[in-house]
């Protein structure tokens, strides 16, 4: 099943993310992520959008645990939904 993993940072948190990005990246990398991206507000990140497959909700949850951003304290939420892919 496929799954939007929707974080949002933390206000004033950019630091963080820039100083935890190349772990984050290779946790992306060692998983069976579709796409993944920063969200944007005024052209300055601010949040991750990433589409996972995983066997059930459960699994995508523990996954969206184990993003190193998360163990940084950068997110302020995150959200873990069902997607259905349609266009693209």
């Amino acid at each position: 099943m496929l799954y939007a993993v929707i974080c949002r940072d933390r206000p004033g948190h950019l630091q963080t993310r820039l100083d935890t990005r190349e772990k984050h990246l290779a946790y992306l990398k060692s998983t069976p992520v579709l796409f993944a991206g920063p969200l944007l507000e005024g052209g300055e990140m601010c949040g991750s959008l990433v589409v996972i497959e995983q066997p059930d909700l459960a699994a995508a949850q523990d996954w969206a645990a184990g993003d190193p951003y998360g163990h940084a304290g950068l997110f302020e939420s995150v959200s873990v939904t069902e997607w259905k892919k349609v266009i693209g």
